[in-house]
């Protein structure tokens, strides 16, 4: 293996970073993509600082779209820490594939432990003692927040050693292990689409006594059509020259308003 150039320090720096910028400027357009980058950053400046060409175009990689739950994101950050580490570069489309393909598994788990479980068990008992003027709910709810904040913290370097697990079993298969990521990656957003994205065709057809849905024998035809269809024609813009993901964003909303009001989708 590798010397190793990331530090516990460097890790916990990460952490310390995530925790308080994760979401910072977050945006329509790339959503995290500005806190990864901060996190990131000074792993980046001690990794390719040597060449300003690299250390610019893995900025830009690490700019890209990003979302998932805050609080299990740490894990993400230090398996590309630790691939980046060793790969360099030429891990570049294998950190892009296993962020995409890890992002909505994670902020499922994300959402339903520190988003759902802990606020609703936790919660629910220290709201029952302060309503009972009990001042050790307040303890207990302050406690329980402070013990995820500091569990926060130890996520990055977990994250770290199982990406160098992945990098040490893969070592000889760095192909391999790219056309996996991009197809994790692929196959998450891929089922994404019908439970995100949200368009069904109103028309009703109409002959005397007979009514015909045409939504109805799209649905017939492979369910979630018409939101695969779109996600196609922006996937498309995007590969257009001059074409931007504001530019593609604005456009897609414009058309929304027209068909909607034409009364072809809802």
């Amino acid at each position: 293996m590798k010397n190793n150039l990331v530090t516990k320090k460097d890790l916990f720096q990460a952490s310390y970073r995530w925790l308080l910028a994760s979401q910072i400027c977050w945006n329509y357009e790339r959503m995290m993509s500005t806190g990864y980058l901060y996190t990131m950053l000074p792993f980046l400046k001690k990794k390719y600082g040597h060449d300003e060409n690299q250390l610019k175009e893995i900025m830009e990689t690490h700019n890209q779209f990003f979302n998932t739950n805050p609080m299990v994101g740490h894990i993400i950050l230090g398996i590309d820490m630790a691939i980046e580490e060793q790969e360099g570069m030429e891990a570049k489309e294998v950190i892009t594939g296993i962020k995409a393909g890890l992002m909505g598994p994670f902020a499922g788990v994300g959402d339903t432990i520190f988003g759902v479980l802990i606020p609703t068990i936790c919660g629910s008992i220290a709201a029952y003692m302060g309503r009972q003027g009990n001042v050790t709910g307040v303890i207990i709810w302050v406690l329980v927040n402070v013990a995820v904040i500091v569990g926060r913290m130890f996520l990055m370097p977990f994250g770290y050693r199982q990406g160098l697990k992945l990098v040490n079993e893969f070592s000889d298969k760095l192909n391999a292990l790219t056309d996996a990521a991009i197809l994790l990656g692929i196959t998450v957003v891929g089922a994404l689409i019908p439970t995100v994205v949200t368009a069904d065709v109103s028309f009703v057809y109409q002959s005397g006594e007979v009514e015909l849905e045409l939504q109805e024998i799209l649905d017939q035809i492979m369910p979630a059509l018409i939101p695969a269809a779109l996600v196609g024609l922006v996937y498309w813009l995007l590969g257009r020259k001059k074409m931007s993901s504001t530019k593609a964003i604005l456009l897609v909303m414009l058309l929304s308003i027209l068909l909607y009001n034409l009364n072809i989708l809802e």
